[in-house]
């Protein structure tokens, strides 16, 4: 399996579709790993150069010691960028994986032509909320908050089904420290200001039954951008990519089509 090596801590990617394409690159969010794309990737169009990597703490990337700031992460995915020799991609962020998206595309404009922020916004939270997740998981681990975790996730009818049982194993099998590190990236994360600096096409996408980011903060992030555009999937959660793919994908190849030659 591919990695990168980072100042010690290997980053681990995976790359699909047509090397000489397009570049598209896909950000996980907190509790994930790059699998979360699986069921959208095939629908997407064939001429595109398909990129995704674990971020730090979570799937097969190493595990620093907590912890991370957001320029961390941003810092991970400029630095994957660079070794594969990415510019103007179309980078495709969700949740905490937008937030990436959103400092890199600030950080570093020949990297990044054009933004998905899916189900995210400028700024999470608090670092009040934040602080309190840690607390819970260091007092009872990532299983004692799963279960609320799960509901903000999923709309009504996926969270009551049996294909709910592979994420709770996903989230709950993420590393603590790496999990940890991110809720403290979060916590003292807010990129109101550099978002509203930008200037590239982005597309939002939020989701009507989305409790932890939802529509109306993923609508007033893109509001920040001028020209983006808004696009609410109907009673899908945080994870659209998995509890609806193809309308997710839908939308993404919209996009992707009217920004680049695919």
């Amino acid at each position: 399996m591919p990695m990168l090596d980072r100042t010690g801590m290997q980053i681990h990617w995976r790359e699909d579709g047509d090397p000489s394409g397009t570049p598209v690159v896909f950000a996980n969010s907190l509790g994930t790993d790059l699998t979360l794309w699986d069921a959208v990737l095939p629908l997407l169009p064939d001429r595109l150069r398909l990129i995704r990597f674990d971020l730090r703490g979570h799937g097969r990337s190493g595990v620093p010691p907590a912890p991370y700031t957001l320029d961390d992460l941003v810092g991970d995915a400029e630095a994957l960028l660079d070794h594969l020799g990415v510019r103007g991609a179309v980078f495709v962020g969700l949740s905490l994986g937008g937030l990436i998206a959103q400092g890199l595309a600030a950080r570093r404009p020949d990297q990044v032509a054009a933004l998905v922020l899916s189900n995210t916004a400028a700024k999470m939270g608090s670092a009040e909320m934040w602080r309190d997740r840690i607390a819970k998981i260091e007092a009872g681990g990532i299983a004692s908050i799963a279960d609320p975790i799960l509901d903000r996730w999923f709309g009504p009818a996926f969270r009551a089904s049996a294909a709910v049982a592979p994420w709770r194993a996903m989230l709950v099998g993420t590393p603590q420290e790496g999990y940890v590190g991110c809720c403290q990236a979060l916590a003292g994360a807010d990129l109101t200001r550099s978002t509203a600096g930008l200037r590239l096409p982005a597309l939002a996408i939020g989701g009507s039954a989305d409790g932890a980011s939802p529509s109306e903060i993923v609508r007033a992030t893109a509001a920040l951008i001028p020209g983006a555009k808004f696009v609410e999937i109907e009673d899908a959660g945080h994870l659209p990519c998995v509890e609806a793919p193809d309308a997710h994908a839908a939308i993404l190849r919209q996009f992707i089509e009217e920004v680049t030659d695919a």
